[in-house]
């Protein structure tokens, strides 16, 4: 029976494409923990108060990343090259979601409306993040080598997650609510489509390693297009919605020590 647990089972299972996942997960966490990094250093005067939550987001994006590097050498793996097609952060920025790299180069202060940007963009992200790491949880929560490292990334992103709702609707207070509505809804509806892209480019690749039949491939390839059907059609109103977090300050207070795996 193809679930997504035995999916991701035969994946793990396998060293050449537990490199590719982990080596996928890592660069886009990496990229992450960039990106916040600079949007703290350039947070403008009006936001000052945001940076450290700001560079709470990447501290926790650099450590996602380091954890899935750790994963790997743990079973004796390096990380392998990442096919374009399947990097899901370096898409988005290209299609103009969240703030272009070119501004996070420069040393230009950002604006508040460069912040509402940012945290439109990532209550969009976030929310797919979190909903993945959730479907791992649920799976591989006792796994030996995995359980941890899903655990914390997990509690991870369904902080940031809140601390997006929380800090959107503080803007929205602040008379950016119609911005932020358009943004959101903007950002929704992109990375939907680039979410099917890399979903349908990281199975291509899978299936080539696994050596997948082609009734099985197309299987899959049809259960992504009819998510993004679905996601297309409603889905895309979960990732605009703005309520209080059951997480108040979900940044704001130290973190807990990072979760390096040997």
């Amino acid at each position: 029976m193809l679930s997504a647990k035995s999916l991701f089972q035969e994946i793990l299972d396998h060293d050449e494409s537990y490199a590719l996942f982990c080596s996928i997960a890592a660069g886009g966490e990496a990229q992450g923990g960039w990106e916040n990094a600079r949007i703290a250093a350039l947070a403008p005067r009006e936001e000052r108060a945001l940076a450290p939550k700001i560079a709470r987001h990447g501290a926790d994006e650099d450590k996602h990343g380091r954890i899935f590097t750790a994963l790997l050498r743990k079973r004796g793996l390096q990380p392998v090259p990442v096919p374009p097609e399947t990097d899901y952060t370096m898409l988005l920025e290209r299609h103009g979601i969240g703030l272009p790299h070119e501004k996070l180069k420069a040393e230009q202060p950002l604006t508040v409306e460069d912040i509402v940007t940012y945290l439109a963009h990532s209550r969009v992200t976030e929310q797919r993040a979190s909903e993945q790491m959730r479907l791992l949880r649920k799976h591989f929560a006792d796994h030996p080598d995995l359980g941890r490292a899903v655990r914390q990334i997990s509690q991870d992103e369904d902080n940031h997650l809140a601390y997006c709702h929380e800090e959107l609707l503080r803007l929205a207070r602040a008379g950016h609510g119609r911005t932020i509505q358009r943004t959101l809804r903007t950002c929704a509806l992109a990375e939907i489509r680039i979410y099917r892209d890399v979903s349908l480019a990281v199975m291509s690749h899978m299936g080539r390693i696994l050596h997948w039949p082609r009734p099985k491939a197309a299987l899959l390839a049809l259960g992504i297009h009819a998510v993004y059907a679905w996601e297309r059609l409603t889905g895309w109103h979960r990732m605009t919605t703005l309520k209080p977090p059951r997480i108040p300050n979900a940044l704001g207070t130290p973190g807990s020590p990072a979760a390096e795996l040997a």
